[in-house]
């Protein structure tokens, strides 16, 4: 399936286009918890009832988005990227799929090494993926924060490279992942005619 076409520039499926959407929101709430987790011991508590089934949400997302973006072709990048860019941008995108699958996985598995239940919501709980030991809880959780600062560092850098694109070279990779835009049936946004330039007649 190719990806939807806008009157100017080739765009990702709307499928797509909200999952990236959905997974940024998440991810920045995450970020937000771990912030605050650190900075407010008083509050830990409820912030981890947030933090499992958020990260557990995460988890399936970027599981179902990889499996789809394997099955649908992206739209090309925008001509004004060299190819060593091109390069960067998809060894960034697949760094955050490998970031945002194996943090969840690890925050599972710390909880399971310090014999904590894994509770999601209510009576959900899920299955320990590693055995109780001190030794292993520690060295797991020195990863998870070692990650979770990749993590912010990886999305920071794609935050600001997409910015550099949008208000300095100006070339619409924004777009590609956008909702807004030009209306494909007119070329105009918001569903109008395109204006048609009027000729001067001549003589």
């Amino acid at each position: 399936m190719c990806p939807e076409e806008s009157s100017s520039r080739p765009r990702f499926t709307a499928f797509a286009r909200l999952m990236h959407w959905v997974m940024a929101a998440m991810v920045l709430a995450m970020i937000f918890v771990g912030v605050i987790m650190v900075g407010s011991l008083a509050n830990y508590h409820m912030l981890l009832a947030i933090h499992r089934p958020l990260g557990i949400a995460i988890l399936v997302f970027v599981v179902v988005r990889f499996g789809y973006r394997l099955a649908h072709r992206p739209p090309k990048h925008p001509s004004t990227m060299h190819p060593v860019d091109h390069l960067a941008a998809m060894a960034s995108e697949y760094l955050l799929y490998a970031l945002l699958f194996v943090q969840p996985l690890i925050g599972w598995a710390t909880l399971s090494s310090a014999g904590e239940p894994i509770q999601l919501v209510g009576p959900v709980r899920l299955p320990p993926i590693a055995p109780p030991s001190t030794a292993l809880y520690s060295v797991l959780r020195d990863s998870h924060v070692v990650l979770a600062y990749l993590l912010f560092f990886v999305f920071v850098a794609h935050l600001c490279a997409v910015l550099f694109h949008t208000l300095v070279l100006r070339d619409g990779i924004l777009d590609r992942m956008a909702f807004w835009g030009r209306s494909p049936a007119t070329g105009a946004p918001g569903g109008q005619p395109a204006p048609v330039a009027k000729r001067t007649p001549t003589h």
